[in-house]
């Protein structure tokens, strides 16, 4: 009969001291609580307002078309369907730009040539780098070198030398032009890239950048390869 008691009390005792050690555990450690000033809170709050009416343009435009396209089909069903391939071209890069935008020449540093240093060609992965940077500020349109970029457009290594759509980079100097939707999106992108950190990857490759100011009458070549069409497959006429 004792034996039965103390093995109740010990497991009594046992539950005290777990919920004592929870409870020690919870003051010592309390959540983690935010600890940024009242500035760094309005900043990400201006960063989240102003994601939200970019989202809300995009929702207004996106609806507006969508009011257009169904306008047009009523009367018009085929100049709907061309509006629409011409839209479609003009999203992947197979028309030409010609709208808001700026230019970056890539050069080389003024150290490289101070010292007589070889002028090397720019490495796969720092114009991906760049290439990367410049769609994080939502480019419309890019051109690298003359070679218009789309979506199946690969920055590669052949041979030692770096390749757009399979065509070599030339050396330093050379232009990048860069097409956005509007005037202030390229104000917006030439001083975001002022600001960045890319310009430090390049000049420690001997290279640097020089952004243009930007304009309203930026011009970009269509892209003029065979596009793969291994994936999409043609539905015969008539069938649904």
């Amino acid at each position: 009969m004792k034996k039965t008691v103390y093995i109740r009390f010990t497991f009594i005792l046992l539950i005290v001291g777990f919920m004592l050690a929870v409870q020690y555990n919870t003051v010592q450690s309390p959540e983690t609580r935010d600890t940024r000033d009242v500035w760094a809170i309005r900043q990400e709050l201006a960063k989240e307002t102003e994601l939200h009416s970019e989202l809300l343009s995009e929702v207004r435009g996106l609806d507006q078309t969508l009011g257009k396209y169904e306008n047009m089909v009523n009367e018009s069903p085929a100049i709907a369907l061309n509006d629409t391939v011409l839209l479609l071209k003009k999203e992947i890069g197979l028309e030409a730009f010609n709208g808001p935008g700026l230019t970056i020449k890539v050069e080389p540093s003024l150290e490289s040539i101070a010292v007589g240093q070889p002028i090397e060609g720019i490495s796969p992965d720092l114009l991906v780098r760049l290439i990367n940077e410049i769609n994080r500020f939502k480019a419309k349109a890019i051109e690298v070198d003359g070679k218009r970029m789309i979506y199946s457009s690969a920055v590669r290594d052949v041979n030692g030398k770096t390749t757009v759509n399979n065509l070599a980079i030339k050396k330093a100097p050379f232009l990048i032009r860069i097409g956005t939707s509007t005037f202030e999106d390229a104000k917006k992108m030439y001083n975001q890239l002022e600001a960045s950190a890319i310009g430090d990857d390049f000049y420690i490759d001997n290279l640097k950048l020089e952004i243009g100011q930007p304009g309203n009458n930026l011009k970009i070549a269509a892209y003029d390869q065979t596009i793969s069409k291994q994936f999409l497959l043609e539905i015969p006429g008539g069938e649904k």
